[in-house]
């Protein structure tokens, strides 16, 4: 293992931590997949109630789809050293991963006006389960990005290799959530 800016790096040249997150992120991919699967499976069981999904699910993927343009302007403002820019971009990416949670389940509260229950048909079932797993998800990348602003704001301004690599991996996880989020939201809207 050799030893970089940034801390260890494996014979490949991929950090330790990188190679943590990527593949957490695998194992996330596979548990999603299994969702899916299941839901695919069970849907063609039959008893299964069509529904419309609410407008606020929409919305919700665009807030989410524009805190990763924030987040990737804040990281590159960082890399660049404009201070104001990286940490203004910062809050604005926790404050729409924030409004993406509410709007979230403001959505689920619109389903369940609909008739649509966690404890009802299987279809509706599905949806909160890989919709609120996604959304805890979500709530991890909200703890890891309000500790990249406690770095912001509470350490002195340097663009170092520790703190960049740090940013990135943040910045991974956070794209990755999103990805996902359309490909779950796309699935659903092929599946009804």
């Amino acid at each position: 293992m050799a030893l970089t800016q940034s801390g260890p790096v494996n014979r490949f040249g991929i950090h330790p931590q990188k190679f943590a997150l990527w593949a957490a992120m695998g194992s996330i991919v596979m548990m999603f997949a299994s969702l899916t699967s299941a839901y695919v499976v069970r849907r063609g069981a039959g008893n299964w109630l069509e529904y419309k999904l609410p407008l606020l699910f929409f919305i919700s993927t665009l807030v989410l789809l524009i805190s990763s343009l924030t987040l990737h302007w804040s990281y590159s403002s960082y890399k660049k050293g404009l201070e104001l820019r990286y940490k203004s971009f910062l809050v604005v990416t926790l404050l729409l991963g924030l409004a993406f949670a509410v709007l979230q389940y403001q959505g689920w509260l619109q389903l369940y006006s609909y008739g649509i229950e966690l404890k009802g048909n299987p279809s509706g079932s599905f949806f909160y389960a890989i919709s609120g797993i996604h959304l805890a998800h979500i709530l991890g990348g909200l703890a890891a990005l309000t500790v990249a602003g406690i770095h912001a704001f509470g350490l002195p301004f340097a663009v170092s290799e520790k703190r960049r690599h740090r940013f990135e991996l943040v910045c991974h996880y956070w794209h990755f959530v999103d990805v996902l989020w359309v490909y779950l939201l796309t699935f659903m809207i092929i599946q009804q």
